[in-house]
């Protein structure tokens, strides 16, 4: 698979933005901008006190994000459900990736850390903001990746609810991809195995009444900066669902490979019921 997937059908033909169009995407965007800006700089003040008192450990500074998240998901008009219980031991996240939206919808409930490609770090806006909530970001270079073992081991080890996306790419919104196996070996060190386990989640979006069910997926070639416009846009939104399922210890798997195909498999049959639904 690519690193970047293309799908099997044409992008989604996007009508033009209407002049009422155009005012929710000024409204919402001032809003949502204000909203972000403010909450950003509480967050490095508060930073600045947190970090040398607490190090690595982050006890104040995630309530911020979570509050920006669920309002931003408000301000844009998406309705926003979840189901199933949050795991509260130490441990990771895994989930399905089908758009930009996934960083407000994953943080909306759940206090978690982005694990995300390099890239993102350099985006203009995006990678401030990441850097900022404690993204952490990896290459894809197989020469990097027991330091990035290690930095995932000590990010958990301080408590840290790390999110990855298995798929190692984002989709149309349709369909889960095969969950790749490799990020998973850092869950398995012998400092780990015995401790963690790993949620996976499911997240749905439902799009707007009338649209193309991929409206909120965001893959491939599509331009970021036209498909925040659309969703800004957009009059009458969809709404997502996000279902967190029973967590997997990791010491009850034999591998790495095995613990990625059970986190797929709880993943991709909520998925693919609703979708049939």
């Amino acid at each position: 698979m690519n690193q970047t997937w293309t799908g099997e059908d044409s992008y989604p033909q996007d009508r033009p933005i209407t002049a009422m169009g155009w005012l929710r995407v000024v409204v919402r965007g001032a809003v949502l901008i204000a909203l972000i800006s403010v909450c950003l700089v509480g967050l490095l003040l508060i930073r600045f006190v947190e970090k040398p008192v607490h190090g690595l450990h982050r006890p104040w500074t995630p309530f911020i994000t979570q509050f920006v998240c669920r309002n931003a998901l408000r301000i844009l008009g998406i309705g926003f459900r979840s189901e199933g219980t949050l795991m509260t031991g130490p441990g990771a996240v895994v989930a399905n990736h089908s758009s930009w939206l996934d960083i407000f919808t994953l943080n909306a409930r759940k206090r978690i850390y982005f694990v995300s490609k390099a890239e993102v770090a350099d985006w203009p806006g995006i990678g401030w903001l990441a850097k900022a909530t404690g993204t952490v970001f990896i290459n894809r270079n197989p020469k990097e990746a027991q330091a990035q073992k290690v930095l995932f081991e000590e990010r958990l080890l301080a408590g840290h609810k790390l999110l990855f996306f298995p798929e190692g790419t984002s989709t149309d919104a349709i369909r889960v991809l095969p969950f790749k196996p490799t990020l998973f070996a850092a869950f398995f060190s012998h400092e780990l195995r015995d401790r963690l386990s790993v949620q996976p989640v499911t997240v749905l979006y439902h799009a707007p009444e009338g649209e193309d069910k991929r409206f909120y997926g965001w893959w491939g070639d599509m331009g970021f900066g036209p498909h925040v416009l659309k969703v800004l846009a957009q009059g009458r939104q969809g709404r997502v669902e996000v279902i967190y399922h029973t967590p997997l210890k990791v010491s009850e798997f034999a591998n790495r490979k095995t613990l990625a195909m059970a986190s797929e498999e709880a993943v991709r049959g909520a998925h693919s019921l609703a979708i049939k639904g």
